[in-house]
């Protein structure tokens, strides 16, 4: 689907625009990721940091240890409705990973990686279609992340 995407909070409070193709799209199964999205796993669509145009609202912010690492990630989120929009990982201060469930249109979505497997609930079937990793990807991974999703799109 081409760019550019929109989306926003819950509420509507928060609207937001990327203006550039997204680097990947993932499944993350760590325990942060699950309480965060209340749910078994979350997902995450890296895209450029200064692709990332806000419409309307102004997001809160805080700040939370990465998983298994002394980094922080710096987590957006709506401050009326509480929507997790996107986070800023220390690691790497040139991308915005986008919540992929607060696009307006999210029918193009297809994850190519699972992440922290080692932690995925048991009832959740793991695609041998995916790359798999059971922890914290490296540096190399992520590169095989990246590629797998631009042959996909």
């Amino acid at each position: 689907m081409p760019f550019p995407y929109t989306g926003g909070c819950q509420c509507g409070n928060i609207r937001y625009e990327i203006q550039a193709e997204p680097l990947t799209l993932y499944a993350c199964h760590c325990n942060e990721c699950q309480r965060q999205s209340s749910s078994a796993f979350g997902m995450s669509m890296p895209v450029p940091r200064k692709a990332i145009k806000l419409l309307q609202g102004t997001p809160k912010q805080w700040s939370r240890p990465a998983a298994a690492s002394d980094r922080t990630v710096v987590c957006f989120f709506c401050g009326n409705c509480g929507t997790r929009l996107f986070h800023q990982p220390s690691r790497n201060n040139k991308i915005t990973n986008i919540k992929p469930g607060t696009l307006d249109d999210t029918s193009w979505l297809s994850p190519v990686a699972n992440h922290w497997t080692i932690h995925a609930q048991p009832w959740i079937t793991l695609s041998d279609d995916m790359l798999n990793i059971a922890q914290q990807p490296t540096d190399k991974e992520f590169e095989e992340i990246h590629e797998r999703f631009k042959k996909k799109s």
